[in-house]
């Protein structure tokens, strides 16, 4: 059993992914740049929003405005607090699970401490919290998921990571962590073999 979970956050604890894509198709559509839902998810998983926005502008050879992710940041707020909803089993996985856990997330901190409060999370994270921009790398480089673990005063080695990306998954393993991937859908990406997939997060309570 791991001494120390960690949990990414979007499409792993919260049902944000979708919703979180909407809101960006929406706005790039009002801006005239006409994106699909499949398309944004598909490249946009786990990643860093500068860098999915520089995507974008160079996708439509363009130039967004300053205030773009200002606003898209705004209005994905005021979605979540409208619909966000907490991934099936998560809030039973994380009140079962006796190792410590915190979340590790490529989401700015307000972001993170909005969709805990939203969906019921926030009490059983306290204030073990890591955000990329905090420690200014982002998955998949090792360094989030290595600086909580220090944090934390728990060895790699001793660490579980539940991601349900790419970026998060490579982050996990390049940190020397066992990586368990949460996809819900039929289809699985190649993995590698020491990462363990789960359909429903009901099936991780037999390994934390």
């Amino acid at each position: 059993m791991p001494k120390l979970t960690l949990f990414d956050l979007d499409g792993t604890l919260v049902d944000s992914e979708v919703l979180a894509n909407q809101v960006l198709v929406e706005v790039l559509a009002e801006h005239g740049l006409i994106f699909s839902l499949q398309q944004a998810v598909e490249r946009f998983r786990g990643g860093k929003m500068a860098e999915s926005i520089a995507e974008v502008e160079a996708y439509f050879a363009c130039k967004l405005p300053d205030n773009f992710i200002p606003d898209l940041r705004q209005k994905t707020a005021l979605a979540f607090q409208e619909k966000l909803q907490p991934i099936d089993g998560a809030v039973d996985l994380v009140r079962s699970v006796s190792s410590q856990i915190c979340i590790a997330s490529n989401g700015p901190p307000e972001k993170i401490r909005l969709s805990l409060s939203l969906t019921g999370l926030q009490p059983y994270f306290g204030d073990r919290l890591f955000s990329a921009y905090d420690v200014q790398a982002w998955k998949p480089d090792p360094e989030l998921f290595l600086s909580a673990a220090r944090t934390l005063g728990v060895h790699p080695a001793d660490c579980a990571v539940v991601e349900d990306s790419l970026p998060g998954i490579h982050g996990g393993l390049a940190a020397g962590m066992q990586v368990f991937a949460y996809f819900p859908d039929a289809e699985t990406p190649p993995l590698p073999d020491a990462v363990i997939v789960v359909k429903h997060l009901s099936e991780l309570q037999a390994h934390l």
